[in-house]
């Protein structure tokens, strides 16, 4: 009898904390997806693909974060300008500053839309605006309740955790190639968060940006490191992603026998694993 009581006693511990724990997974799953454009043209097929993705009710609606840009308005206005010929839905903009980033009022309204998007330029300038605000939170609790986050170049950049700034702490200039692979080469900040596990990269093909992500894999060998073509994109549900747009995503992970010169910052890998996908494919991060 006291065996049995003490079996019941276990079973309940056991099935309450497997409750906790599913529960807290569940928490940290998020409801919404990403839809994140490499930069470049942006077709009206590729803005319909975000349209579908975000899946809009009839009251809801769409912000536009231009803190990127240094012409804010006149990223809205072209984003507007294509957008009202394929949605109903009503296009703001919220072109926050330092100041009006600590509005929990504004930042309430941010985090309500259904679609967010982030526009191109520096990505640094964006996350000088957001970081430590309550506009940073909006955006991680939109993505964890249900909504799209987009955004193209800069903002496909500040969608991981760890950021690719553009510049090397090597080199005085920036350039937007790196000439070589270097280990402690790499500036990289704090991003938006939504990507944990990967880190992105735009531009790619176009401006061969190769050495800045392997830069990065050797900096960051346990993230998927992504690299977004322009006029193509990745969409992110939980850990699968699903490629969009006219050219290649390129995917490198899994670096062995990284070895580090001392003289000159070079590096060496013994083999990585690299992938090539287009419109279409799939596949999984962890």
């Amino acid at each position: 009898m006291k065996n049995q009581l003490v079996i019941k006693h276990t079973l309940k511990i056991f099935t309450s904390l497997l409750f906790l724990a599913t529960s807290f997974v569940q928490a940290q799953t998020p409801k919404g997806k990403l839809f994140i454009i490499g930069g470049g043209d942006r077709s009206d097929a590729l803005m319909k693909q975000v349209l579908s993705v975000a899946d809009l009710s009839q009251k809801d609606y769409i912000v536009v974060l231009p803190m990127s840009s240094e012409e804010p308005d006149s990223s809205f206005i072209f984003f507007k300008t294509q957008m009202v010929k394929l949605t109903p839905h009503p296009i703001v903009m919220l072109n926050f500053n330092k100041e009006t980033a600590q509005n929990k009022r504004l930042a309430d309204s941010l985090q309500k839309a259904k679609l967010i998007f982030i526009s191109g330029g520096d990505q640094t300038r964006f996350m000088n605006v957001v970081q430590n605000s309550p506009v940073k939170t909006a955006i991680q609790k939109a993505y964890e309740n249900g909504s799209t986050i987009s955004g193209t170049s800069a903002g496909a950049a500040v969608m991981s955790e760890k950021m690719i700034t553009g510049n090397q702490k090597l080199e005085k200039e920036y350039s937007g190639t790196f000439d070589n692979i270097r280990y402690d080469n790499l500036e990289t900040s704090e991003g938006l968060g939504l990507l944990q596990t990967a880190i992105i990269d735009q531009h790619f093909l176009k401006r061969n940006r190769y050495n800045r992500l392997l830069s990065a894999l050797v900096e960051f060998p346990a993230l998927t490191g992504i690299g977004i073509d322009e006029s193509t994109a990745i969409i992110v549900r939980n850990n699968q992603i699903e490629v969009a747009g006219e050219s290649e995503v390129i995917v490198v992970k899994k670096p062995k026998g990284i070895l580090k010169s001392k003289n000159n910052n070079l590096i060496s890998i013994e083999n990585l694993q690299m992938s090539i996908y287009t419109a279409g494919q799939k596949f999984n991060i962890k």
